[in-house]
């Protein structure tokens, strides 16, 4: 109260305007972008070496026998404990006798010497049918903030642990994937871009083989298409402080992408721009070499995001747990349909002409995953959007955790986190609800898989 016991009046009633004008700068030209530019990227580098080792380089921490022997290989520790003495050509760690710890590439050692000597019944190496092809799994919604990063980097973390071969796809100029995964990116040549554009200079070569044929003029090939036809897969994949993650990262000049290819359609109306990921992930060979393929997207539909969901077999769509979000999302599927269904039809009007066979665009599966979940004050929205999406949503809904938190302050994911910075529980907790987002995904991955073997005759690995 004031002197005369009336209330405080709000803060943004009264103000002065000549002293609000004193406590302005001078007017701000474009330079000063430049200069603020300056200054979040030295602190960008600053925060993100928090999660690296002193040389400026990520690391991936050891693992000890305890967690190795609770979340990543079938056996008790006292067991392991005998296998290693008795098999002393087997990784042995580091530390004393009853507390040794293991790179995770010692750790992929013990699972196949597990898988090849121990109990049939334990899953020692995780499915994985012989003779298909990896799958690729996009990561997608065009509202910011509602965990797509996250997501795609937990569940390859998890993949990883569990001993699949893992490549990630950053396809969000904003690098932060990139930056999860300690990637270093000079310039878009490193990234997806040369990738499509040499999908796009092959489609210009077919186009004037046929032209040539014809007597047409030929549509020219600019320095930079002859330079993406030399681009080849190890240009962009890039190996990260997970042994068994490689990464095609993401910076700044990316973007320049979605104003590319829309220019090269206007070039050749034939190029199917939806392809170029795909293409590349086909013919390069990329899908043999992993199992995994996870794709990370901007917060936007734009071609870059049309590319990685044309190319994906399983679409995770993130959303929260709140009015908006749900709103957003329905949009976005809806915008979904709009776009695929408009390339559909416009596509198969002459496809259906020349008597070829009609473009279809099919997912194994979608699914919806709840994320950042607070029970206590979300249950009912969730309950709400549960209802509405119906098989499109995942059960389990992904929990925030102060693991979580703290995780993301120091660049780093939950499964890099060391155990023995936090009370056990707070870690356990929060392990678990990742686990359990994989644990259902892993479920949809493999009956994938299984489907996919049934019908094409393949067998089992």
């Amino acid at each position: 109260m004031n002197k005369n016991n009336q209330p405080p009046l709000p803060p943004y009633l009264n103000l002065d305007p000549e002293k609000a004008a004193a406590k302005l700068p001078d007017p701000i030209g474009t330079s000063r972008f430049a200069k603020a530019a300056t200054f979040c990227a030295k602190g960008r580098e600053d925060l993100a070496r928090r999660g690296y080792a002193p040389d400026g380089e990520k690391r991936l921490r050891r693992f000890s026998i305890w967690e190795i022997t609770k979340y990543l290989i079938p056996v008790a520790p006292a067991h392991l404990r005998r296998v290693l003495k008795a098999n002393t050509e087997l990784p042995q760690g580091e530390g004393e006798a009853g507390s040794k710890w293991f790179t995770l590439e010692e750790v992929l050692t013990l699972r196949k010497h597990f898988a090849a000597e121990g109990v049939s019944t334990k899953e020692y190496l995780p499915y994985r049918p012989n003779g298909l092809p990896a799958k690729v799994v996009s990561v997608a919604n065009f509202k910011g903030g509602v965990g797509k990063t996250s997501t795609a980097a937990h569940l390859a973390m998890s993949a990883a642990l569990d001993g699949y071969k893992v490549l990630v796809i950053d396809l969000d100029s904003q690098g932060s994937m990139t930056s999860i995964l300690g990637g270093t990116v000079a310039d878009e040549w490193q990234t997806v871009f040369p990738l499509i554009a040499k999908d796009y200079a092959r489609a210009v070569q077919e186009e004037n083989r046929v032209r040539q044929v014809g007597g047409q003029a030929e549509i020219p090939l600019d320095e930079t298409l002859q330079e993406a036809l030399n681009t080849t897969p190890t240009d962009v994949i890039q190996k990260t402080h997970w042994p068994n993650i490689d990464l095609i990262g993401a910076q700044l000049n990316l973007y320049w992408a979605e104003f590319q290819i829309p220019v090269w359609r206007m070039g050749l109306k034939s190029w199917p721009l939806w392809d170029g990921l795909t293409n590349f992930l086909e013919t390069e060979g990329v899908l043999n070499d992993y199992d995994i393929v996870f794709i990370d997207t901007p917060p936007a539909l734009g071609y870059l995001t049309i590319n990685a969901l044309a190319a994906a077999d399983i679409l995770l769509v993130p959303l929260g747990a709140s009015f908006l979000e749900f709103d957003s999302t329905g949009r976005f599927f809806d915008m979904l349909y709009t776009t695929f269904a408009s390339i559909e039809d416009g596509e198969n009007t002459a496809q259906r002409a020349a008597g070829l066979p009609e473009l279809k665009f099919e997912w194994d599966v979608v699914r919806a995953i709840i994320t950042r979940f607070d029970a206590s004050q979300q249950t009912d929205m969730a309950n709400v959007i549960q209802a509405y999406f119906g098989d499109f949503m995942n059960a389990y809904r992904q929990d925030f955790t102060a693991l979580v938190g703290q995780a993301g302050e120091q660049v780093n994911g939950i499964y890099e986190a060391d155990y023995r910075d936090f009370n056990r529980e707070t870690y356990v907790r929060g392990r678990e609800t990742f686990d359990r987002t994989y644990a259902e995904f892993k479920e949809v991955l493999i009956g994938c898989w299984w489907r996919d073997a049934q019908l094409g005759g393949e067998s089992n690995g």
